[in-house]
């Protein structure tokens, strides 16, 4: 089993705060192939501030992109040929919010059914705070 800290996610995403939605690799597992990552959201999130005043809540944007940005960890590690290279999304697909997700969560995402076919690559994942689901979607990207 594969771990990777704040470090390494760094070297291995471009994202930079305010948009970078991975704080820990908790486990990455090539022979599934799956990986599992956390996120902490804080009050100190930007977009805390206008989403929504007095009940603020984690959009779904960003849950889906937090998704993204587990998928791109993987393929980055276990494929060294994009080290170097840009995802960029390609589609969104059965995208689903079961629950809110608010300030002082911790989300717990899975990422699951990776697919690649040349320079495009698919991936299903859930999204978790504790154990409810809170968000569920296919991330389709292409690398440039």
């Amino acid at each position: 089993m594969i771990t990777i800290d704040h470090k390494e996610i760094l070297e291995l995403l471009p994202h930079r705060f305010p948009f970078l939605f991975v704080d820990r690799v908790v486990k990455l597992d090539p022979e599934v192939p799956m990986i599992e990552a956390i996120k902490c959201f804080t009050w100190n999130e930007q977009f805390f501030q206008g989403h929504f005043p007095g009940e603020p809540v984690v959009p779904g944007v960003i849950l889906v992109e937090a998704l993204a940005q587990v998928g791109i960890i993987f393929f980055k590690k276990m494929k060294p040929e994009y080290q170097d290279r840009l995802f960029f999304f390609a589609g969104i697909e059965k995208a689903r919010f079961r629950a809110p997700v608010y300030p002082g969560d911790t989300v717990r995402m899975v990422i699951e059914g990776i697919k690649s076919k040349r320079n495009i690559h698919r991936t299903s994942g859930k999204a978790f705070v504790g154990d409810k689901l809170v968000c569920e979607a296919e991330v389709i990207a292409a690398v440039r």
